[in-house]
Formats: C-alpha cells, structure tokens, sequence
C-alpha cells in the first residue's frame, strides 16, 4: 500500500490540519450552551477539537456523549459523533477526504459507523456542515424523550 492509499484508508486528508477554522469552531460553539466542555488538541489528538456535550441532553444510560471535529487546510474534513451507552456505544462520522471506500463526501452511519460508508453530498460551507450534522445530532437527541 504507498501512503497516499493509507492516508484515505485511515480517512485523513493528507492536508494539513486547519487550526485557524478549528478555533472559528471553537469560538462559535462556546456561544453555545450544548456543551459542557470544548477541549482544543487535547493530549490524545492534538488535532482534534473534541466538544463534550451536555449531560441534560441525555437519559441517564447515556454516560458521555461528544462531537469531535477534525478541520484541514483543503476544505476536508472528519465529524466523529459518539456516545457511550451502559452497555453499547453509537458511533456516526461525516466525512470529506480522499476515500478508497466511498467518494470524497460521504456519511459513516450510527450505531456504528461502518466502513465503507454511504456515498453523500455535503454543504460547501463550513458552517453549513456543522449546521447540518449538529441538526442531525439535535434530532438523535430529541428522539431519546419522545414516548
């Protein structure tokens, strides 16, 4: 395998990473109050802003749920949702790089995220495709206290 096909294997986009959008992101949803903590590079991926949310969004079977937002350079891009369960996870990935698997655009789906994926199409906007997957987040949530 040469390294350009374990890049799109791994699903990064060879791209450097884009700290100037991530802290755009961060300072937008600081504004917000759906999460109980953003945390910047944290030591375990430092190229990562991983946005813990906030526990009232969720039963209490639902121990930690977090958004985490990988940015690059070239528009490419990686928004890992997970949520630990008593006794299961739910995974869900929206995804723009480079792809052995799918096409550049493309949606790993809940409960666990499998790949290959399923081919998309995403906004152009970066703030489009944080609307769009925080609204697709929202939804989950919702559906956890609907009778």
């Amino acid at each position: 395998m040469t390294d350009e096909d374990e890049r799109s294997a791994d699903g990064c986009s060879g791209a450097p990473i884009d700290f100037d959008r991530l802290d755009a992101i961060r300072e937008r949803f600081a504004a917000s109050d759906r999460f109980e903590r953003l945390d910047g590079q944290p030591a375990f991926a430092p190229e990562r802003l991983v946005c813990v949310y906030d526990r009232r969004f969720y039963p209490e079977r639902i121990h930690v749920a977090c958004l985490e937002v990988v940015w690059f350079e070239n528009g490419d891009f990686s928004l890992h949702y997970h949520e630990e369960h008593d006794a299961t996870e739910f995974d869900h990935r929206w995804d723009r790089h480079p792809s052995n698997h799918n096409s550049r655009d493309h949606v790993h789906p809940g409960p666990d995220a499998p790949t290959p994926g399923d081919d998309t199409s995403h906004p152009e906007d970066w703030r489009d495709v944080l609307s769009m997957a925080l609204s697709e987040i929202e939804a989950r949530q919702r559906a956890f206290w609907e009778p």
